[in-house]
């Protein structure tokens, strides 16, 4: 049952494509996508895929990162969407006002939104 569905499937993907290439060939290859067509109505379909079984893959938490004493290259290289730019003005906002009393004092960095504080959240630590 399964091998006939997939027979009459293979044969209506390979028929649409050859009628698209018939009406969208110039005049001189229709005759070409025509036969192209006859060929496809008359192919044996190819046998079902083998199903493929992925490995398990171990993930690890990412790395925490302290707000308070990450250098600019750590809060760079361990937080997603803050590059160089953004990680320099986090430490020089540190100099300016002192240590983070919150994770979401990082919102007062210019540059840092809501959708950077929530996707690095579970990252950040003061400690």
């Amino acid at each position: 049952m399964l091998k006939s569905l997939v027979s009459a499937i293979s044969g209506m993907v390979l028929l649409s494509v050859s009628v698209w290439a018939v009406a969208a060939a110039p005049e001189t290859s229709k005759a070409s996508a025509a036969m192209t067509t006859e060929a496809a109505r008359s192919a044996t379909p190819a046998a079902a895929p083998t199903p493929v079984t992925a490995a398990p893959v171990s993930v690890s938490p990412s790395p925490k990162v302290n707000l308070n004493t990450a250098d600019a290259n750590a809060l760079s290289d361990g937080l997603s969407g803050i590059g160089p730019a953004k990680a320099a003005a986090i430490v020089e906002y540190r100099k300016l006002h002192g240590s983070f009393k919150s994770v979401d004092e990082l919102l007062e960095v210019k540059g840092i939104g809501v959708a950077t504080l929530e996707k690095n959240r579970a990252r950040l630590t003061l400690e």
